[in-house]
């Protein structure tokens, strides 16, 4: 169900994108009240960005789930940003991030809908 996809001007080792892929996984879970066997997690580096007129590192993020409240998007953004911060070093200044509700019946899963 929940989705976060990560798009980020920095470059990561190896260790360090599997670090952030599976602290972002446990992190939306938790925070989200979801299974995290349904949470997927998607990271693009080294995508040129222009932020504020430079080129410092920065990110875009998008979390789309079912059930997503509004109510909970400003925890999400300081949780997800501090996030960020930690493995990225990207100041949250440099942080934009989407949320979107899905209804159930516009989200595939094995073969049918939730």
């Amino acid at each position: 169900m929940p989705y976060l996809k990560i798009q980020t001007s920095q470059t990561l080792t190896p260790e360090a994108s599997q670090s952030l892929l599976s602290s972002a996984s446990h992190l939306v879970a938790s925070e989200l009240g979801k299974p995290e066997k349904y949470v997927m997690v998607a990271l693009e580096m080294s995508a040129p960005m222009l932020f504020a007129g430079n080129d410092a590192p920065a990110a875009y993020l998008e979390l789309k789930s079912i059930g997503l409240p509004e109510s909970r998007t400003p925890e999400l953004s300081e949780a997800l940003c501090n996030l960020l911060e930690q493995h990225l070093g990207i100041n949250r200044a440099r942080i934009y991030i989407e949320f979107a509700d899905a209804p159930r019946a516009m989200w595939g899963w094995n073969g049918a809908t939730f």
